[in-house]
């Protein structure tokens, strides 16, 4: 995790980091207020926000935006792709490799220029998939 030189890593930002590299979970920005205010009970949603927000602008963090979902934040910023359960939203890294050729393929299809791109795997987490089927046992 780099700082860039216009952002000082205040004990805010440090404790946020921390955190936010202690789990696996992609937790959202309340998740990560609640987190944080274990250690910094003064701490405002605002200013967890607003760190967030600045942290993912510089690429500290990767920020992922899904229409219709709450942000969830990431302390991993290497490209990887992200799996989604439709039932109840938990996110989870998905450990293949990342297409770098996809972005080409994309310029040679478009008349864009390709900076990147993000893929979102979606499906039913093994948790949601377990409770359907008890549901339908009972």
């Amino acid at each position: 995790m780099q700082l860039t030189p216009q952002m000082r890593l205040t004990t805010q930002r440090q404790i946020i980091l921390e955190e936010l590299g202690k789990v696996t979970s992609h937790p959202t920005a309340n998740e990560i207020y609640d987190m944080v205010r274990k250690r910094l009970p003064r701490i405002g949603l605002g200013t967890v926000y607003r760190n967030l927000e600045l942290m993912a602008e510089t690429g500290i963090i990767l920020k992922l935006e899904v229409g219709g979902t709450q942000k969830r934040f990431d302390a991993t910023v290497d490209p990887h792709y992200h799996i989604r359960c439709l039932s109840c939203g938990k996110v989870d890294d998905i450990e293949i490799p990342v297409m770098s050729d996809i972005n080409k393929a994309a310029a040679e299809m478009s008349q864009y220029e390709v900076l990147g791109h993000h893929i979102e795997f979606s499906g039913i987490c093994s948790e949601c998939g377990n409770a359907d089927a008890e549901t339908l046992v009972n």
